[in-house]
């Protein structure tokens, strides 16, 4: 056994003539344990909402958006759609029309963002694993139906039970305005409410979905779309979430320097950026927390270095030079900082697990979820573990710097 590895083991684990270092040595491992922990709890926890959200988003998110760079709406020609749907990467390609219409139901209002969207729409979203209240269901027959986020619905008083239809209203693109007579302007179209979506506030308060074919006889359009969505076979997905490069640019050659072509990540591109800074902000924050704690280990050692002042001597008159007195004690401190992150990681592990298990934590409020989500990952126990191992053995060495001269 390596004999500077000996005596620092020896000097952590066997029993000091003085008390009170044993007590500065189980608080500055158990500061470090804490500190570990909590770094490994809260960034599980974040992970968690993490990938919740961007399930959440992926739900009406398509792995490609095909968009104008300058109308709101183009009308795609039969043979690029028949080239689209023969890719053996395409799952499905979906025609959607948004636009910003005025809801009227009964006597309260509001204004909406309108996506129609086609059948195909229907069958491929996950948005159907987020209805609070009906189902997602866009036509019943000949009847146009629309399902609305749940901010709408309550604002509107709408139960899907009831057999009152939604209106739909527009200012029409070739009607004149009336002085006398405003309203004459309007153009307007009648759906029944079929289902609530509860997802996010923003969502909920925005977003209503109806037949592409009612939302054009509204605004007056034929054939176009505002995008079109594509989604692609699983097989196909690279393990980013995302399709590959290559396949996007044949697509963005397929339609020409006048549209975009758009990914999950370039659709929420600031999303995905806000979400990646906040966990590097609060990685940081913690490790300085940490860091803080390792302080302790300064304490520790220049207690124990005083104290093995006899001990010291002695390794002196044996022959051991400055170089194996200041790597035992600098050692000692990493062994500290080592047994506390392996406590923290551990700890932080099993308070995991069990949130994951019996979700003891409960989430206040109305949320998809009703506990906080935790999901670890390797990476992340890994940094944290070298991490304060990194910060363990500089504090070490700064004290043995400073004190082992001194004595």
């Amino acid at each position: 056994m390596n004999t500077t590895f000996f005596i620092a083991r020896r000097y952590l684990f066997a029993r000091k003539s003085h008390n009170v270092i044993n007590i500065i040595s189980v608080i500055s491992a158990a500061g470090i344990a804490v500190g570990c922990a909590a770094l490994v709890i809260i960034l599980s926890i974040y992970n968690g909402f993490d990938n919740l959200l961007k399930g959440m988003f992926d739900s009406y998110t398509p792995d490609l958006v095909i968009t104008p760079l300058e109308n709101k709406v183009f009308a795609p020609s039969e043979a690029t759609l028949e080239v689209l749907d023969g890719r053996e990467e395409v799952a499905s390609v979906c025609k959607m029309l948004e636009e910003t219409v005025f809801l009227k139901y009964g006597e309260r209002e509001a204004i909406v963002t309108a996506r129609g969207v086609d059948s195909t729409y229907q069958d491929v979203t996950g948005l159907g694993r987020y209805i609070s209240q009906g189902s997602f269901d866009l036509q019943d027959g000949e009847i146009p139906q629309m399902v609305l986020g749940a901010s709408i619905a309550q604002e509107l008083r709408i139960n899907t039970t009831f057999l009152i239809p939604l209106e739909v209203y527009f200012p029409s693109r070739t009607a004149r305005v009336s002085l006398s007579d405003p309203t004459a302007a309007l153009k307007k179209v009648r759906v029944f409410p079929s289902g609530t979506i509860s997802m996010d506030k923003n969502f909920d308060e925005q977003y209503v979905y109806m037949p592409i074919s009612a939302l054009r006889k509204l605004l007056e359009w034929e054939r176009e779309v505002s995008s079109l969505e594509i989604r692609v076979k699983p097989e196909y997905v690279t393990a980013a979430g995302t399709v590959s490069r290559q396949f996007q640019n044949e697509i963005a050659i397929l339609f020409g320097d006048a549209y975009q072509v758009r990914n999950k990540y370039q659709q929420n591109e600031s999303l995905y950026k806000m979400m990646t800074y906040e966990k590097l902000a609060i990685y940081l924050i913690l490790l300085f927390v940490v860091l803080i704690i390792s302080c302790n280990v300064f304490g520790s050692l220049s207690m124990l270095i005083i104290e093995k002042q006899g001990d010291i001597g002695i390794l002196r008159s044996m022959g051991a030079d400055d170089g194996m007195i200041n790597r035992i004690f600098t050692t000692e401190g990493w062994m500290i900082s080592l047994l506390g992150a392996a406590v923290g990681v551990v700890l932080g592990v099993l308070v995991c697990l069990a949130q994951q298990t019996f979700h003891l934590v409960k989430m206040p409020g109305n949320f998809v979820v009703t506990y906080y989500p935790v999901q670890m990952q390797l990476t992340d126990l890994l940094l944290i573990f070298v991490s304060v191992a990194a910060i363990g053995y500089l504090m070490s060495h700064f004290v043995k710097a400073v004190r082992i001269k001194k004595a």
